[in-house]
């Protein structure tokens, strides 16, 4: 007779002998959608290492164009089981950020996965086909177990997350009606600490914006002018600390949130936050009274993403002509993306800092949220608890973005996102990495979690609005 407990054993038992290869084979492919050259290799992926993967779990496959031609394909996969069961949407995504090879210590390579010291490396481990390989790997084992799901299974397996998801939004709109679902489960992004299983309910948001200060043609020399005439690198410095202060606190009126909401502390209430690898947290950065949790999970944050002036690589005696910075908010749901450059304008006249330009301001990934309270929520909480041995820790939105927001808007479903990785896994850098032992708690989650699924009369109830 099949058992739950046999479905996790199952899956352990493929992670401890198959799982690594897999997923070598996934790193293998270079699909990076930030470099137009390897733009063959995103179709590479989905054709040739999903779809058959997926054919053999019993989904009818297909891979479609992506509605913005910048895009690349998204591949949408599908096991129906039949008319009344719970019906769950699950979401990865194939591409990486570039290989950044010569960026790598000695030893390592982006596109070939390497075991050292409980960590696999390689580009994608960690973000994202890891994560989601980790959770199609303990489908199959349920599958194998039982022999039915119990459910009704969708996936959307994009590649161009790592761009922002151009097209993704035109395209589920577009599909609104075939991708029909009960809840989106899927994982991405780190958890709270390496040793915390964790469960977020969103995202932050990103904004970024371009600060720009141009005062003349070209540079002057240095020696004669230097003391003379302003420096637009002094001026743009000065203009980022009316910004955001010396300890990291924000000081443009309308960028922040009236205050942390009450169901969002209370979940992180006691949360410990974690980088992991001798990481070390700044208590004195960030909006003062608040948390570490609080910060990362529950408030908007400033960062200059890259600022330059003159020419760092080979500096001339010259007062530069210009200076850039390319700064970013993440932010919550709980702030209007929509105030951040009209506010950030004012600021900036009010400061005196009129000729500084605001540029290509835009949000690139919206926030998302879903009620941490949510049905479906605690009874993700209580299946992994149930098969982990120990409490896990939910929070409101994960601190880095995905596009949570174009499921939940589109087809109104509550996000629940396990994430498998950790803040010092090294995505979107060199060395990105998989912890083996968190990977490892996280395959036999999934396979208790999806076979719980199955369980007639075990997926929550969740009330419709009046």
């Amino acid at each position: 007779m099949s058992t739950r407990e046999a479905a996790i054993s199952r899956a352990l038992a493929f992670f401890d002998s198959g799982f690594r290869d897999r997923l070598a084979a996934l790193v293998a492919i270079p699909s990076t959608s930030q470099d137009p050259a390897y733009a063959g290799d995103l179709a590479r992926y989905l054709e040739e290492a999903m779809r058959p993967w997926l054919t053999r779990l019993g989904c009818a496959v297909a891979v479609h164009a992506n509605p913005v031609a910048a895009g690349g394909p998204i591949l949408v996969a599908e096991r129906f089981e039949g008319p009344g069961l719970p019906t769950v949407l699950s979401y990865g995504h194939g591409d990486t950020v570039r290989g950044l090879d010569e960026q790598w210590r000695p030893g390592l390579s982006p596109w070939t996965l390497v075991e050292q010291d409980g960590r696999w490396y390689g580009r994608g481990t960690a973000d994202n086909k890891g994560q989601h390989a980790l959770n199609l790997s303990a489908l199959e084992a349920v599958l194998a177990e039982r022999g039915r799901l119990g459910f009704n299974f969708k996936l959307v397996l994009e590649t161009s997350e790592e761009r922002g998801s151009p097209g993704l939004r035109e395209f589920v709109a577009a599909q609104r009606s075939a991708l029909a679902a009960d809840v989106l489960i899927g994982s991405d992004g780190p958890r709270v600490a390496p040793e915390t299983p964790t469960i977020a309910t969103g995202t932050r948001g990103t904004f970024h914006f371009d600060l720009i200060v141009t005062l003349r043609p070209g540079g002057v020399h240095s020696g004669h002018w230097g003391g003379l005439i302003a420096d637009p690198a002094v001026v743009l410095a000065h203009a980022i600390a009316a910004i955001c202060d010396r300890h990291g606190r924000i000081l443009v009126p309308g960028w922040l949130p009236a205050a942390v909401p009450e169901s969002v502390a209370a979940v992180l209430n006691g949360c410990v936050v974690s980088g992991g690898d001798g990481a070390v947290i700044d208590p004195e950065w960030g909006e003062p009274g608040l948390s570490s949790a609080e910060k990362i999970f529950g408030w908007n944050g400033l960062i200059v993403l890259a600022m330059v002036s003159g020419r760092p690589e080979n500096p001339v005696n010259a007062v530069a002509p210009d200076a850039r910075a390319h700064c970013q908010i993440r932010y919550t749901v709980d702030t209007d993306p929509a105030v951040f450059a009209p506010a950030l304008r004012r600021h900036l006249d009010a400061a005196g800092f009129s000729e500084v330009r605001i540029e290509n301001s835009g949000v690139r990934m919206r926030a998302s949220r879903t009620d941490p309270a949510h049905p479906w929520v605690r009874w993700t909480a209580a299946s992994l608890e149930r098969t982990l041995g120990r409490p896990v820790q939910v929070i409101p939105n994960s601190s880095g973005g995905l596009p949570g927001d174009v499921f939940a808007d589109t087809l109104d479903v509550a996000l629940v996102w396990v994430p498998h990785s950790y803040a010092s896994c090294g995505q979107h850098g060199p060395d990105e990495h998989l912890l083996i032992a968190p990977a490892r708690e996280a395959i036999a989650g999934f396979a208790g979690l999806w076979w719980d699924l199955g369980e007639p009369g075990s997926a929550p109830t969740v009330p419709t609005a009046a």
